[in-house]
């Protein structure tokens, strides 16, 4: 890692369904730091659902309000972070979050992904014919951006708490280095 780096924060990247709020959750808890969720916190300031900030204002105005919204996390400490599945794919949101977090990208293959997602409404990546290979599009399209990540953890053939207990381990570890 850079020596530039201030890692006082934890970031979880991913694809929708990899349980990055579920996981982020119980680890915020574990570590006594806060949890916020970037898209729980659009929703709330727009007073719009996900699926109705793209119905209505499109796709790129959701991405504006994530990469501002990343911007105001750089004076956040002792944060874990629950990302939208798009966030990294904005180069700048990615190295905003790496400058004063521990970046872990939560990861499973399109398949459980599916199976996790396919019955929940409020996905509006997922509002077409054939949400499986839009899933398996997104997913390629994305993971070079994934794959930017300190760490990658499979969160496929874990429970969440497993998964949580690894994200901890990988954060104590480095911060354990930093100091």
């Amino acid at each position: 890692m850079a020596a530039a780096r201030n890692i006082v924060n934890l970031a979880l990247i991913g694809f929708m369904g990899t349980g990055k709020s579920s996981v982020g959750r119980l680890v915020a808890e574990q570590l006594r730091f806060d949890f916020l969720d970037t898209d729980e916190l659009i929703v709330t300031r727009a007073n719009k659902s996900i699926r109705e900030i793209f119905e209505q204002n499109g796709e790129p105005t959701f991405r504006e309000l994530e990469h501002r919204l990343v911007g105001e996390l750089e004076i956040r400490t002792r944060t874990v972070i629950a990302t939208g599945g798009g966030l990294p794919v904005n180069p700048a949101s990615l190295a905003s979050l790496k400058q004063h977090a521990l970046v872990i990208c939560l990861w499973a293959s399109p398949g459980k992904i599916f199976e996790r997602v396919h019955n929940q409404t409020h996905r509006p990546l997922l509002r077409e014919p054939d949400p499986r290979a839009r899933i398996c599009s997104l997913l390629a399209a994305r993971e070079p951006f994934y794959r930017q990540a300190d760490v990658l953890l499979n969160s496929e053939f874990r429970s969440i708490r497993e998964v949580a207990q690894q994200v901890v381990n990988q954060f104590r570890l480095a911060t354990k280095a930093r100091k």
